[in-house]
């Protein structure tokens, strides 16, 4: 049986720190609608701009998960925060955020967990969604890094083993059956922590201003530096927490047994996406397939199609090569999208390039060496970004022009053979303008991410 949504009852506030960031900020809990899920409200910009948890909103920021939302505002180190939601089980809520960043408090989820239950929590009349394993999902994030969740249907189960070979701390193995009461006594309290060169390191980046010794464990040959353990294994359960903090943004409950081996967070979100993936839009039950491949931490290279209602009344379906070439205006050797295998209304598209060595512009870029133009992938990135934009119904008719590009960067060259997996997500779209998350992985490796502003304007007759 479906457990019930919750929200909270009361509106409850914390003051704290950012542990990266330095600066001081309020973080106030209220209740939310059902199906609105988390959303964080910027209180310090006078717009008050959202950022709803969901992993499309995701942005890169070294050791933290962050989020970006309306007017490009960023929230950062919200993982703490969102462990404790989904230990919890609060589905809905608006947080309101009077800073750039999370308080760090003591370093750990122990004051939000406290918060939470101070707020009462409540159930609410809708169900909440959850997801289901067929089989075993890996997502392998090099370096020996791993995450594997096996299929369940007992909730959900982390085991986690934390690996520093034979330095201090060594070896530590957690295993957590996730439930309010274990998570409250046994994980929230864990604090987050690093190396001693990684906190001098961090620090020459303008990082950790707001970490102390008291609210970050700093781990030297000798052990913890100006501090005591909770728990003789705190630093595996301190992983658990945050791996509970970014499955929040499966957005449902999992049931699974997830195995992690020295994961962080770029590899946690890896799995993420692989869950999501396969099983989007449920109709409150889903069923997550094995990714088709294992994943790095920057993405995943499961393709799986879909072709659930959309948000905008149209099916989410595929798009072959003649579709696509009645909807877009370009042409060989132009038209640089092969086919597309997801549609979600006009919120996400998924696209193929498959890179032929007869590609024209091999023959005189880098011609003993082939290498795919890195303009040529923002552009197909620009095409599929097109394709999702001209999914809503009145903007049949319209083209979209690319106004700019904006946060571009290049991971990887693409060579021929390979297959390049284009990923769109609408950030905004109103007053004839289009704002568009772009990025490309090819064998679920990170390529190219890029965001790209389009002006909508009349197709010519």
């Amino acid at each position: 049986m479906p457990r019930k949504q919750r929200t909270i009852r009361r509106e409850k506030e914390v003051r704290g720190v950012g542990l990266h960031e330095g600066v001081e900020a309020v973080l106030r809990v209220r209740p939310a609608a059902p199906d609105s899920g988390v959303t964080f409200v910027r209180t310090d910009i006078a717009s008050r701009p959202r950022i709803p948890v969901q992993a499309s909103n995701l942005t890169e920021r070294s050791r933290r998960t962050a989020l970006v939302g309306a007017e490009d505002a960023e929230v950062h180190t919200v993982e703490h925060f969102l462990s404790c939601c989904t230990a919890l089980g609060i589905d809905n809520l608006d947080v309101e955020l009077s800073g750039p960043e999370c308080p760090g408090m003591d370093g750990s989820a122990r004051a939000f967990c406290d918060l939470l239950e101070a707020a009462e929590p409540v159930e609410q009349e809708a169900d909440r969604a959850s997801v289901s394993l067929q089989a075993p999902v890996v997502v392998d994030a090099g370096g020996g890094a791993s995450l594997v969740a096996f299929p369940s249907e007992q909730g959900l189960t982390i085991s986690y083993t934390l690996d520093y070979g034979n330095a201090f701390p060594g070896t530590q193995h957690f295993s957590l059956r996730v439930n309010p009461d274990d998570f409250r006594n046994e994980v929230a309290g864990a604090r987050t922590f690093c190396l001693k060169s990684e906190a001098d390191y961090l620090r020459s980046r303008g990082l950790g201003k707001g970490a102390t010794h008291e609210n970050t464990l700093v781990i030297s040959e000798d052990g913890v530096v100006d501090n005591e353990l909770r728990w003789p294994d705190e630093f595996a359960r301190h992983k658990t927490l945050d791996l509970l903090g970014d499955l929040f943004l499966l957005g449902a409950d999992l049931n699974a047994h997830i195995a992690a081996y020295r994961s962080g967070h770029a590899a946690n979100l890896s799995l993420v996406e692989a869950l999501r993936a396969p099983a989007r839009k449920p109709a409150r039950k889903r069923t997550a397939k094995p990714s088709a491949a294992s994943a790095s931490p920057e993405g995943t290279s499961s393709e799986g199609t879909s072709a659930e209602a959309s948000t905008d009344g149209q099916a989410g379906t595929a798009l072959n090569h003649a579709q696509i070439r009645r909807i877009l205006p370009h042409r060989y050797p132009f038209l640089l999208v092969d086919r597309v295998i997801e549609l979600e209304g006009f919120q996400r598209a998924v696209g193929i390039k498959n890179v032929s060595v007869n590609e024209p512009f091999f023959e005189g870029h880098y011609p003993d060496q082939p290498i795919m133009p890195g303009v040529l992938i923002l552009e197909a990135m620009a095409q599929l970004a097109g394709l999702l934009l001209l999914r809503k119904l009145e903007l049949t008719g319209k083209v979209p022009v690319l106004l700019s590009i904006d946060r571009v960067k290049f991971r990887r060259a693409v060579v021929p053979g390979d297959q390049i997996r284009l990923e769109a997500f609408t950030l905004r779209l109103s007053g004839g303008r289009g704002r568009v998350r772009c990025r490309s992985t090819v064998d679920g490796k990170l390529v190219s991410e890029a965001r790209l502003n389009f002006a909508l304007t009349q197709a010519p007759s």
